[in-house]
Formats: C-alpha cells, sequence, structure tokens
C-alpha cells in the first residue's frame, strides 16, 4: 500500500472540491439540548439624514455643510484648501454610533479623525486613521454623542475635504453617561520617565495590587503613562500616592503618545489617596510630577482610571475553575465514565456531523487524563482533545481518526476538525491510523505511540486530499502522506520518518524529516522555526482545577515542547475566563474584558453586532470545538489593540449577509509599537465567507501590529453553489484574504482561497511565510470581470513594491476556472525585484487544465495550462 500510494500520479483535485452540498441530516435530539436564545438586536439606523450640519468652512455657497446631509449623491460639501478642517452633524439626541459612511469626491481626507460629543465641545476619538482611501469608506466604530464629526487634519490633495454624503448609523436613546467603577488601567502596558530600581517598575502602579509601587528617580520633571488600548473617554483618574508624592503635576492624554492635552493641573497636591474627576479622552493617560514633594523621587502604588459608561456594563458572571459550565456542547469524560457511554456519543456525534458542513452545530469531547478505550472517528465541526498537561496524560486504546468514506474516499472537503493533546496506542494487529483531511484540520500535539505504526494522511489507497498540519506531535512510526496533495508539518518529531509527496510539502524543524529535494520529490526542508508559541490548551490540574496553558515563546527551535521534557510557559486558573455561552452579546463579553478577564468560547456560533474588543496586553481568547464569531450587520467580529502577547486560538470568523469591513483586525491602523519580545499569536484561527447563507465582507483579516505570529490558518471564501444556498461572483462578495500591514510579522501553515482581487497583500517589512496554499476563484465569469487595470486577474501573493525584505517558503498557486476557462491569471506572486525579498519552492498548477496561470512569479516561471499543468520553481529572484 505504501508502494503504491508513493507512485500515484499527481491529478488535479475534483471538481467539488469545496463544493457547498446540501445536507439532510437527521439531528440528534439529546446532542442539541436547547440553549438560550439570541436576543433581538435592532438593526442600525441612518441618523445623520436631514439634520443641522456646519462646518469649519465652506468652499463656496454651492458646497454647504447641509449637502453631506441631504441624502444626495449628486451634492456636496467642501471646505477651505487648508488643514485642519471638520464637518459636524447634530443628530437632536443622544445615540450609540455603530457606523459611519464617508462617500469621498475626488478631494477627500489622507489623516482624519471621527469624533463624538455630547455637548458640541468636549469630543472623543471614535476612528483615528493617517491612511485614508477616499473613495467609499464605510467605517464599523464603537461610540455615543449627540454630535458626531470629521475631523480632517491632513488632505489628500491640493484641495480642500469634499464629501457626497456623510452618512451616521446607530441606535438614538440613552441618558448622558455616568463614570464607570471599572478600573481599565489595570493589567495596561505602562512605561514611565525613569525607575528607582529593577524592582519597582512602571508596571507596578497598575497591577492592582497596593503592597507593589512605581517609583521614579529623584529628580524633576518625571512621568509615568499607561496606554489603555484604544480611546476612552476619561471621567475619573485616582492616584494612591506612597510617602514621595507630587506637590505639582498634571494628569494629561494622548491619541499617539506624542502629543498630549492636560486635563488637570495642580500645584498644591496632597499626597495620599487623590480622587480627581476629569474630562478628557484619549488612548494613553499619564501623570506628568513637575515638583515633588520630598527629596525623593515620585512614587505610586496605584494608578486607576475610570471611563464614561462604567455603571451601565452588563453583569459578568464569575466562574468555578473546578465545575465550569463549558456549555451544552462539551463533553467531559474520566477514567470512571463506561466505555460504553464513551462510544455511545462519540457514534451518535460522528452520525450527525460526518456530512454537516454547513450547519450551526459545534461540539468538544474532552478527556480528563487517564487510560480509555474508545474509537473517535471524527466528523465536521468536532474537537477531540485531552486535558492533561501532557499528551500522554491521556491514552486512547483505539483510534482517533478521519475517513473519507462520505465522498467515497475523497477527503479534499474533510475540513474544520481538530485533534489535540493525547496519545494514541492503536488496537492489537492494527498498525494504521488514518487522518485523511484537507484544510482547517489541526493534528497538534499528538503522539501516536508505536514504532511500527503508521499515520496515512489520505483515504489509503483511494481518493484525495488537499492540505494540513502537523504541529508539536510525535509519531513514534512512519508518516505516510500517499495522494495528499500538500501538507505542512511544525516543531514535530517523526520516529521512523516520513513517506510520499505531490506538489508541496514543508517541514519545519521536525527531527525526522526527508532530506530536501523540491521538486522532486517536492520536499522544503527547514531545520528551525525561528520563533513561535505553541496554541494555549485547557487542562486539569492534580487538584481537579480546570486552567489554560500559555506555552512560551519559542526560538530557534526543533520538535515538540512536550516529549520527554518540561513545557515551558504559565498557567491561568479558569476562574479568571470569562466563559462565553451561546446568545451572550458583545457588550458584556466585552465588559468582561475591560475587567480584565480572559475569553473561553463554548461551542456553537456566536452572534455580534459590535467588534469584541481585546485592549489588554497578554489577554487569552480560546474557542471549543470550533466555536464561531459571526459578524452581523456588517460589524467587525473581533480588533485586537496593538498591545503586547494577546492570544487568540481555535476560532472561526464568519461573515454575515450584510457587507463588513473587515471581520478581524490585529491592531488598529498606523500601529507602530514593537512587540518583538512578546508578539501577539494567532493559532488555528479560521476564517469563511459564506456557505451556510450568503457572506460579504471587503477584508477578511488586516493584521497592522508589528511581529504578529500566525499559527495555522485557513482564510476561505465560498464560490461554488450549495443547496439552497445561492453563491456566486456577485453573491459572496470578498476582496481580499490576508492583509498584513506590520513589520516582521510571521506565518505559519497559511491557507487562502477563492477571493475576488488579491488574495494576500503584504505591505510590512521583515515578513516571513512557511507554507503557502492558495486556490484561486473558480467563479470568475470572464476575463473582463477579473482584470486589475491592465493585468489579467490579482496575484495570489502581492508584496508591496515598497518592501524591501521578505521571505517565503513552499509555496502552492492554483487555478480552476470551472465557469469560464479562457480566464488567465497574469502571475501568482507578485514582488518586488531585490536581493533581500526572497521566496523559495514554488508550485503553480493548473487543476485538471482548466484556466490559465501564465507566469509563477513576476515574469519568471512556465505556464500552467492544460498543456502543462504542474509548473515548478526553486528560486526567485
Amino acid at each position: 500500500m505504501t508502494s503504491r500510494a508513493t507512485s500515484v500520479r499527481p491529478r488535479p483535485r475534483r471538481a467539488v472540491r469545496h463544493l457547498l452540498v446540501g445536507l439532510t441530516v437527521a439531528l440528534v435530539a439529546a446532542l442539541t439540548p436547547a440553549g438560550p436564545s439570541t436576543p433581538a438586536q435592532a438593526a442600525p439606523t441612518l441618523l445623520s439624514q436631514g439634520r443641522t450640519a456646519t462646518a469649519s468652512s465652506s468652499e463656496n455657497a454651492g458646497t454647504p455643510a447641509s449637502a453631506a446631509v441631504d441624502g444626495n449623491t449628486g451634492t456636496r460639501w467642501a471646505s477651505a484648501f487648508s488643514d485642519p478642517q471638520w464637518l459636524q452633524v447634530d443628530l437632536g439626541s443622544r445615540a450609540t454610533i455603530s457606523q459611519v459612511n464617508l462617500l469621498w469626491e475626488g478631494a477627500y481626507g489622507r489623516a482624519f479623525q471621527l469624533q463624538t460629543s455630547d455637548d458640541g465641545a468636549t469630543w472623543t476619538t471614535i476612528y483615528s486613521t493617517t491612511t485614508g482611501t477616499g473613495g467609499t469608506q464605510n467605517l464599523t466604530v464603537t461610540g455615543a454623542g449627540r454630535y458626531v464629526r470629521m475631523n480632517g487634519t491632513a488632505r489628500g490633495t491640493g484641495y480642500g475635504y469634499s464629501l457626497w454624503e456623510f452618512q451616521v448609523y446607530g441606535e438614538t436613546g440613552g441618558s448622558t453617561p455616568t463614570c464607570g467603577s471599572t478600573n481599565v488601567a489595570q493589567g495596561s502596558p505602562a512605561t514611565a520617565s525613569s525607575t528607582q530600581d529593577a524592582g519597582l517598575a512602571a508596571s507596578a502602579a497598575v497591577d492592582g495590587n497596593t503592597g507593589t509601587r512605581w517609583a521614579s528617580a529623584a529628580s524633576d520633571p518625571q512621568w509615568l503613562r499607561v496606554d489603555l488600548g484604544s480611546t476612552r473617554t476619561i471621567c475619573r483618574v485616582v492616584l494612591t500616592w506612597e510617602a514621595a508624592y507630587a506637590r505639582a503635576f498634571q494628569l494629561q492624554t494622548s491619541a499617539d503618545g506624542a502629543t498630549w492635552t492636560t486635563i488637570y493641573s495642580t500645584t498644591t497636591g496632597t499626597g495620599g489617596t487623590q480622587s480627581l474627576t476629569v474630562s478628557g479622552s484619549g488612548r494613553y493617560l499619564r501623570m506628568y510630577g513637575t515638583a515633588r514633594a520630598t527629596a525623593y523621587g515620585y512614587s505610586l502604588w496605584e494608578l486607576a482610571v475610570n471611563t464614561t459608561g462604567g455603571t451601565s456594563e452588563p453583569p459578568v458572571d464569575g466562574t468555578d475553575p473546578r465545575n465550569p459550565n463549558l456549555g451544552p456542547n462539551t463533553f467531559v469524560f474520566d477514567p470512571s465514565t463506561p466505555t460504553s457511554t464513551i462510544q455511545s456519543r462519540l457514534n451518535t456525534l460522528f452520525t450527525q456531523q460526518e456530512t454537516n458542513q454547513f450547519g450551526p452545530q459545534r461540539y468538544a469531547v474532552l478527556f480528563k487524563p487517564g487510560t480509555y478505550t474508545a474509537d473517535v472517528n471524527l466528523g465536521f465541526f468536532t474537537q477531540v482533545a485531552g486535558l492533561g498537561m501532557s499528551p500522554d496524560d491521556v491514552n486512547l486504546n483505539g483510534h482517533v481518526r478521519t475517513e473519507a468514506f462520505w465522498m467515497g474516499g475523497n477527503a479534499t472537503q474533510n475540513f474544520w476538525r481538530a485533534a489535540e493533546n493525547l496519545s494514541v496506542t492503536l488496537p492489537a494487529g492494527q498498525t494504521v491510523e488514518r487522518w485523511a483531511v484537507s484544510q482547517a484540520a489541526p493534528y497538534r500535539r499528538m503522539h501516536l505511540r508505536g514504532g511500527q505504526n503508521q499515520i496515512q494522511l489520505w483515504n489509503g489507497g483511494d481518493g484525495w486530499s488537499s492540505g494540513g498540519l502537523l504541529a508539536d506531535t510525535r509519531i513514534d512510526g512512519l508518516v505516510v502522506s500517499g495522494s495528499q496533495q500538500q501538507w505542512y508539518s511544525r516543531n514535530s518529531e517523526f520516529g521512523n520518518g516520513w513517506t510520499g509527496s505531490v506538489w508541496n510539502m514543508v517541514f519545519q524543524g521536525v527531527t525526522g524529516a526527508p532530506a530536501p529535494s523540491f521538486p522532486n520529490p517536492s520536499h522544503t526542508v527547514i531545520a528551525q522555526t525561528p520563533q513561535v508559541r505553541e496554541k494555549p490548551f485547557l487542562y486539569v490540574d492534580g487538584t481537579g482545577e480546570y486552567r489554560v496553558f500559555v506555552p512560551a515563546l519559542r526560538t530557534n527551535s526543533t520538535g515538540t515542547s512536550w516529549y520527554n521534557k518540561t513545557p515551558a510557559g504559565s498557567s491561568i486558573s479558569l476562574s479568571q475566563f470569562f466563559v462565553v455561552q451561546a446568545g451572550t452579546s458583545a457588550a458584556t463579553i466585552n465588559a468582561a474584558l475591560a475587567q480584565g478577564k480572559h475569553l473561553l468560547f463554548t461551542p456553537g456560533v456566536h452572534h455580534v453586532t459590535e467588534p469584541i474588543q481585546v485592549n489588554r496586553a497578554d489577554t487569552v481568547v480560546l474557542g471549543l470545538g470550533l466555536a464561531t464569531i459571526q459578524a452581523d450587520n456588517g460589524s467587525v467580529g473581533m480588533r485586537v489593540a496593538d498591545v503586547d502577547g494577546v492570544k487568540v486560538a481555535g476560532l472561526m470568523f464568519e461573515a454575515g449577509t450584510t457587507n463588513s469591513p473587515v471581520l478581524m483586525e490585529v491592531g488598529p491602523s498606523g500601529s507602530s509599537a514593537s512587540h518583538a519580545g512578546n508578539p501577539t499569536s494567532l493559532h488555528d484561527v479560521f476564517f469563511r465567507i459564506g456557505g451556510p447563507h450568503v457572506g460579504k465582507a471587503t477584508n477578511t483579516l488586516t493584521v497592522n501590529s508589528d511581529n504578529v505570529i500566525g499559527d495555522h490558518m485557513w482564510l476561505w471564501r465560498a464560490d461554488h453553489a450549495a443547496s439552497g444556498v445561492p453563491t456566486g461572483w456577485t453573491l459572496n462578495t470578498a476582496d481580499t484574504g490576508l492583509t498584513v500591514n506590520g513589520d516582521d510579522v510571521t506565518m505559519y501553515g497559511l491557507f487562502v482561497e477563492h477571493y475576488q482581487k488579491y488574495q494576500t497583500v503584504w505591505n510590512g517589512n521583515g515578513g516571513r511565510t512557511y507554507f503557502y496554499q492558495n486556490e484561486l476563484p473558480y467563479d470568475v465569469p470572464n476575463q473582463a470581470a477579473w482584470m486589475n487595470g491592465s493585468t489579467r486577474g490579482y496575484a495570489a501573493y502581492k508584496v508591496a513594491d515598497s518592501v524591501t525584505t521578505h521571505q517565503a517558503f513552499g509555496l502552492g498557486s492554483y487555478s480552476y476556472f470551472n465557469v469560464n476557462p479562457a480566464v488567465v491569471e497574469e502571475r501568482s506572486f507578485e514582488v518586488p525585484t531585490n536581493p533581500n525579498v526572497r521566496f523559495t519552492n514554488m508550485v503553480t498548477v493548473s487543476l485538471g487544465g482548466v484556466g490559465t496561470i501564465n507566469r509563477v512569479i513576476n515574469n519568471a516561471g512556465g505556464t500552467a495550462n492544460a498543456a502543462n499543468q504542474t509548473v515548478y520553481l526553486t528560486t526567485y529572484p
């Protein structure tokens, strides 16, 4: 069987690849108990049309402020030709603002802020950019006020600012907010002008511990600054001074950490505890001391910041770490559970989920430490995981497998499932474990015991599979890829090696990897992984407490993080997590985050109509059972602030039927802080536009922060018809999969497919990608519909002309233009020609000869078409 598999000629994936099939599956009532229903939420209303508008200036009498809110896209407001300028609308009463649409004329704002106010005098910034694009900008925001204004600070042209329409959406109602009690400074990044010594760091003043303190050098002036993660409306600052206090100081706010506005000033400071009522807004707040009251430096036990609206925050339930509610679709077994009970549950789950690609059901099956006998056959949207600190703490005598019998052995649609953190001992007399999968099906932190055994990455003698991940995994025996068309293995150990190759096999930091030999066979081997953090995971400690382990950052690593070693990292009690149940609103989730909680999403589809906003450094957001966040009403699913060390893992983001500007954003536009020592990381994070319903999102994932790590992601636009769900070029609309604007961003195992413009756009310097898989959109109706100016089509991977350093290894891009086989993509990879922009080991494939890829990279490499379906190129330049 092995020799037959490894000698099979590569063939294109069938036309059913990614076909969205209809489902008629009987739901098992015992597995889907009624959960809380999602509360009804009103759609945002256009509030600005016909309201009173004013402006800093008008170019002439024919371009008044009122023309931007009259609902007529043939009339416009235009300002004088100078900076700054503003346009303001009075909504008549206070409103919650969720979206602002700017319909620019040719004279647009390159740098501007959107601001709200309750009185037209004090303004809070709810959006800011220095890279405005003009055209139509549909901006999802979070804010409240009676007045909304566009405050332009840098024009995009030599003319003034000019808007056809200024549209503000939201919901009216609500009184002026009161000052909340939540300390938003606690746990946020803090810096200072100086420290007296290493034991008196700036962070000690925002750690919530009144027994630790910050102390400065004994000189004037000195300051302590806290980064709140995003712009906040600040109503109170509480200073808890040690004996060395400030006689004269200011409290100051800033949007960028450079330009400061004083919101409080005194020359008669009293020391002790000072609770100061203030009015201002900013992302940064600092205490700026100008005169000490003693001969020592400045010393604060704590600096606390309160913001408006705090008393109206939704209640946030605590979590019992010994008996947590992990939702109705999480099943936890221990060694005392009868084997028949476990197997019956597994069989019922598989029967329901074997073909259930697009249903809302999500499941997690968790095993506490111990030994079990079970045959785990995983269907769609099912995660099986051990709850030990080591995979070897849970041993299953039996199987953890994925087959493709439901498609006649073809595994090219076996997506969205996961096996993690346990060991498997095969039954006596059996030597084969099958993991026949394609995208979004991680086999992570696993141990397949027995040197005589092999794991087969396809259905074993029949069918095809196309793309997967082995990470932090130990295989005692042999890995056989068979007809698997592409695969990425990272930081794993293969006791008896690897056999098999089709188009693109990448091994990184793997002991037992085959020799590098691309393209014959197509093995790309990278000896080490430069910087990576393994995925956080849930476990139960020796006392029965549920905790989340966060692995430490590793540098230049090989092999697993756990086999024959003690994993490095930190552990967090589940009492520090807010467990998100289906139906929980984004407002409640954000309230939990504001209180310093981490998040654990239970299996299910979680609908949000405003972004989940992760602002605190080192926050962990972990999903069970491929928990899904659906962005409804054109919302953004999640925004992560430009802070250190956020970890997002085990989640899917799904587009709603109303277009979202982006599904997930890491760092706001213009982020520039270095996170080299503690990067944000994304693990098994998947994105889907369409499938269960029509989906729309202009961009899918945008990374603005520096030093971000992506650890296995699939970004996917549905581009084929599904039974009862219309899909197609003008219905499931999505421009771009991944956009990277930050510097020094690294992607491990990146899959991006079927977008209508560039699949991946990389604008930051110092980027690295290890393994890239792409399919171009199937449903291009004709060449005219898919032109990038005068260029035929859009590249699968675009590195901006301004980039001077970039590396990529093991990349594949495939065409299957089945709607119109005459369509041509000019090139798959488009990069600046620069010796420091290097691409290694590329392949392009015309699947079945349906459609053409003219060149591999820039103007290099051959043509993939019906006559020559597979083209390899080893280096560029």
